[in-house]
């Protein structure tokens, strides 16, 4: 019985499994999007997000922990420096999963996973949105200047 075990196998070993989403991840942090199926992109999703997490602080310990899983000293370095530096105030969600219909050949469903931040054309389209209180914050700035006032004319 399986009870507890939620991963994707993918129908590989696992040192096949570890060293294909190892590869992957290096590429899709490279290249910031790639094309797979939709198996191996939820995988890979859930492979990268904590190597991700940890970029954020930039300690020893934290490049030997992603080191370790990557194999790979220069997408090290560029997830500590360009990535990390780029996704640094998001709390999480730093893929995207994207669904681009069946391959041609056996007709498995076919995805891009990609990061968010980089793709430029998918967040221009929606408008940035304000946030809206209601906790009366402009009313602290009409009550200073009135405040000014009163001051200047008590010392004429």
């Amino acid at each position: 019985m399986r009870h507890g075990k939620k991963f994707n196998h993918l129908g590989r070993k696992t040192a096949h499994r570890k060293s294909m989403l190892a590869n992957m991840a290096c590429s899709l942090i490279e290249h910031k999007r790639i094309n797979t199926t939709v198996a191996k992109a939820k995988a890979l999703k859930q492979f990268v997000e904590p190597m991700i997490t940890k970029s954020k602080e930039d300690t020893t310990h934290n490049r030997r922990i992603v080191f370790a899983k990557l194999r790979q000293k220069d997408a090290v370095t560029e997830l500590f420096r360009d990535v990390a530096a780029k996704i640094g105030d998001r709390p999480g969600g730093y893929t995207r999963i994207i669904k681009l219909g069946n391959r041609l050949g056996d007709n498995a469903d076919m995805a891009m996973i990609e990061l968010v931040d980089y793709n430029e054309i998918y967040s221009a389209g929606k408008p940035v949105k304000k946030k809206n209180t209601r906790r009366g914050g402009k009313k602290t700035e009409a009550v200073a200047p009135v405040q000014e006032e009163k001051a200047s004319n008590e010392e004429e």
